[in-house]
């Protein structure tokens, strides 16, 4: 990792159909559908809607036979309204649905902790890609690890990257390099990290496959918005990633304006930035820097703060190397950058992804963003969302909420309005509210609580991981949530909810 200039990682290119994404080509955004596989005119309808915003290429789950049987149909009628979107088939559990969706799609991606290959599945789904040129996505999911890599790693990062790397030594056992791999989760310093290390583990093995990246279940709003522009932000300025997506609980085709606000905001970064003591700084293993405990927004008294501004055109460079050259090492450092961008996405999006990295990373202590155009109230809450995106200051309930596909089985986009409406005055509360069991207990794991759709019209109620009440009605679920939340004493009323947590130096 090149700590004065900004690189691309340098990846070999994979076609999916007729989009060609590494090498020297642009990043490119893509998205996935929410309707249900089986429904073509549906699943039509909103991919011709994702391409006409941007996103070339768009993701359908495939769960089942019907699903992956289905996605012929859906080619079909894309290509005879003219459209020739990649389109990308999801596959979980049953290897024959990847060999089914594989005659029909362009890429085919699969889990490889949900993914079984006892019996040389995956290497008979690699010559079939082969043949077809269809390419194939490594994609890991934090919250997924098959249960022997779980047992030896936990749900760690380095058992994410133990998941990835033996598919892919499978896939270069057979010299197949159309060939994309991924690292998801919802927490921000998990999937850096991953990533991070993923590279390390592809370098030293020669590997220069093309990198997707994602934070999954990052929520709706500006706050989904945040979280995922400081995960993609630190490894776009890395110079890592050739796709992204940016997974928000709203309609698939409102991810594409962020991804591409984001690639364009990264397409160049320019300046060197010498640093003197790379050796203070862990990309793969986050350690606090100074001895600041709880990180503070400009607002906040800033006694003792050095406060270091940007002004190149590479901020997250610039200050990672202002920080890093200092000559008190442990000195707390307010990281400031001046955004003049009218919009409150925008400063959102740019800031998130220019400071949030910093403090991710255990380098800055707090943060200062300038943007003529906001109130002071809109860029105090900004403040504290990226803080709460970078996991270094929580101040109001996190959601980890699925964007949701075709696997959901209510409207989620509506639920999380109504558990955010109901529950949002909670501190430092994590709850998920997720689509389906396929992946969401899995990746809201770090949650306090869980909403997890069950069936039609079904919920199943989570404590941590544990399950508290199954398939109970949907009209019941967010009442029998809150009481669940009072029975465990992490219930206040509104009117009683404490402030923000003051800062401390």
């Amino acid at each position: 990792m090149d700590l004065t200039t900004f690189r691309r990682r340098p990846t070999c290119e994979v076609r999916i159909g007729q989009v060609t994404i590494g090498g020297d080509r642009p990043v490119a955004v893509q998205s996935m559908t929410n309707t249900d596989t089986n429904d073509t005119p549906a699943s039509v309808a909103q991919i011709e809607r994702i391409d006409r915003a941007g996103g070339r290429i768009v993701r359908l789950t495939a769960q089942g036979r019907r699903e992956g049987e289905n996605l012929s149909n859906i080619v079909r009628q894309l290509r005879a309204d003219g459209f020739d979107t990649a389109i990308v088939a999801d596959i979980h559990f049953v290897p024959e649905v990847a060999a089914i969706a594989a005659q029909y799609v362009d890429k085919v991606r699969i889990n490889p902790g949900n993914y079984r290959n006892e019996h040389g599945e995956f290497e008979a789904l690699i010559e079939q890609c082969r043949r077809r040129g269809v390419a194939l996505r490594i994609g890991v999911n934090h919250g997924s690890l098959a249960r022997r890599v779980f047992d030896r790693w936990g749900d760690t990062p380095e058992g994410m990257v133990v998941s990835a790397m033996e598919f892919l030594r499978i896939c270069r056992e057979r010299d197949f390099d159309q060939v994309v791999v991924s690292m998801k989760s919802s927490n921000t310093r998990v999937m850096v990290a991953a990533y991070r290390l993923l590279v390390e583990a592809m370098d030293a093995e020669g590997m220069h496959y093309p990198i997707h990246l994602g934070v999954t279940e990052a929520g709706n709003g500006l706050e989904g918005r945040v979280k995922s522009a400081v995960g993609i932000g630190a490894l776009l300025a890395d110079g890592i990633g050739d796709t992204i997506r940016v997974s928000l609980t709203e309609a698939p085709e409102n991810e594409i304006p962020v991804a591409e606000m984001l690639v364009r905001h990264f397409a160049s970064r320019p300046g060197v930035f010498e640093v003197r003591h790379p050796e203070r700084y862990s990309p793969t293993a986050y350690r606090r820097r100074s001895h600041v405990t709880v990180p503070v927004i400009h607002g906040e008294p800033l006694d003792g703060f050095r406060i270091l501004e940007a002004t190149s055109g590479n901020p997250t460079a610039e200050l990672r190397a202002a920080i890093l050259n200092l000559e008190t090492p442990d000195e707390p450092v307010v990281v400031r950058r001046r955004y003049d961008d009218p919009t409150l996405e925008a400063v959102a999006v740019k800031a998130a992804a220019d400071l949030g990295p910093l403090l991710l990373d255990g380098l800055a202590d707090g943060i200062w963003i300038d943007a003529p155009a906001l109130t002071a109230a809109q860029i105090r809450d900004l403040e504290l969302m990226i803080l709460q995106a970078a996991r270094v200051r929580f101040s109001h309930t996190e959601y980890i909420a699925c964007p949701s596909c075709g696997r959901t089985l209510y409207d989620i986009e509506r639920t999380l309005a109504e558990i955010k409406a109901r529950t949002s005055h909670l501190k430092n509360l994590r709850i998920g509210v997720m689509g389906c069991i396929v992946n969401g207990p899995g990746e809201m794991a770090d949650a306090d609580y869980g909403y997890v759709g069950a069936g039609p019209g079904r919920i199943t109620l989570y404590k941590g991981r544990e399950v508290i009440v199954r398939n109970i009605p949907q009209e019941e679920a967010l009442d029998r949530l809150i009481e669940l939340i009072r029975q465990n004493g992490d219930w206040v009323d509104a009117s009683d909810a404490p402030a923000a947590p003051e800062p401390c130096n």
